[in-house]
């Protein structure tokens, strides 16, 4: 007996949060993407303290919910897995193509993209693919897409994106070893114009680091 493993394709519909109002005092758009284990409401909590007046954040949510810890409480949820990455990460774009379509951003704010952790791979893919004009690229603690060039965020640099890593000095999935590979990583990428900022901590959000973002 042989299994096969087909394909189809279905209208599907997800959510996403937003913190606080686009009015015509808004400065700052953000796009957030956060990581794994996060509800998109949630995450919102990091930025509460930027000025609501200047700042308007959109926070996309990861379409794959699941039961943290294996207790049926809390829920939790991840953006892609290793398990048909490629056709996932298609319907991802999709989703968030289809956001800022729906929400129809004015084209005279800055445009913040942020990504932490498992959102750091969304972000920049999501940048690459669809070269998505921004002024401002955040990567907070998480892993590049090993598939991604200097070619592919070529377009940022002509556009004069600001471009900002974050790492914990104490994250436990990067050792140091690992740090010095993804910080290569990055020069390359971003052709030495991305600016790393080193923090005292974990694998954490610090509400602190975003304040001092705008």
């Amino acid at each position: 007996m042989k299994s096969i493993e087909k394909q189809i394709g279905y209208f599907t519909t997800n959510t996403y949060s937003t913190l606080n109002e686009l009015t015509s005092t808004t400065k700052n758009i953000w796009i957030v993407l956060h990581g794994i284990g996060y509800l998109s409401r949630y995450f919102l909590k990091y930025f509460d303290e930027l000025p609501p007046e200047e700042n308007y954040i959109i926070a996309p949510q990861a379409p794959s919910k699941y039961y943290l810890n294996g207790e049926y409480r809390h829920v939790g949820a991840s953006w892609l897995t290793k398990e048909n990455t490629l056709p996932e990460t298609e319907n991802v774009y999709a989703y968030l193509d289809a956001l800022l379509e729906g929400e129809q951003l004015p084209k005279d704010k800055n445009l913040l993209i942020f990504g932490f952790s498992q959102g750091v791979s969304i972000a920049t893919r999501w940048v690459a693919r669809r070269q998505l004009t921004c002024q401002h690229l955040v990567l907070y603690a998480g892993g590049m897409p090993k598939e991604l060039t200097p070619n592919d965020f070529a377009f940022l640099e002509k556009n004069e994106t600001e471009v900002t890593v974050i790492v914990g000095n104490e994250d436990e999935y990067l050792t140091a070893e690992r740090l010095q590979l993804v910080s290569e990583h990055i020069k390359k990428l971003f052709h030495n114009r991305a600016k790393e900022l080193i923090f005292d901590g974990r694998h954490e959000v610090k509400k602190e680091i975003i304040n001092q973002l705008v």
